[in-house]
């Protein structure tokens, strides 16, 4: 059926174009809107890492965890519900290229704060606040201030 007048639902949120098994080829249109907030790819990786994980490229598969501190090799962090996915039918993980994801942060953080792999804990970013002398290493930028020692999740802007 071809239609020149608008498709308008009853109310938000309340019909869906396609489902999970069976969706539409290509759309055109424009979006203003997008229900999630960050931009990631599938990735093979050498485990099922957790969302929020930071993650380097290297070991047996694309991506892995590191040991290194500040490891330029950073790719990104493993996402909840990216807003774009690309590669999104090939196996694997979702990391968030860019945009606003949970992340996995050692130890005091504030917000603005530039983030980094953690090293001793592999999948944890730590924050080196405004240092900038390892630029290549920096992947993130925290989004919330939490001062207390040890694990904690943050939201965090991959740059």
């Amino acid at each position: 059926t071809i239609t020149t007048q608008a498709i308008l639902p009853s109310a938000n949120v309340t019909y869906a174009i396609g489902s999970t098994t069976a969706w539409y080829s290509t759309i055109y249109g424009t979006s203003i809107h997008a229900q999630y907030a960050d931009l990631a790819e599938s990735y093979y990786a050498d485990a099922d890492y957790d969302p929020g994980t930071v993650v380097v490229f290297g070991g047996e598969e694309e991506i892995t965890t590191t040991t290194t501190s500040h490891d330029t090799r950073v790719a990104g962090v493993i996402s909840t519900d990216p807003a774009y996915l690309m590669n999104d039918s090939s196996p694997g993980l979702a990391v968030a290229l860019r945009g606003k994801v949970p992340t996995k942060v050692l130890g005091p953080v504030k917000k603005g704060d530039l983030l980094v792999s953690a090293g001793a804990n592999p999948g944890w970013a730590t924050s080196i606040g405004k240092d900038q002398s390892r630029p290549m290493a920096v992947f993130g930028k925290a989004l919330e201030t939490d001062l207390s020692e040890g694990e904690k999740v943050i939201f965090a802007v991959i740059i």
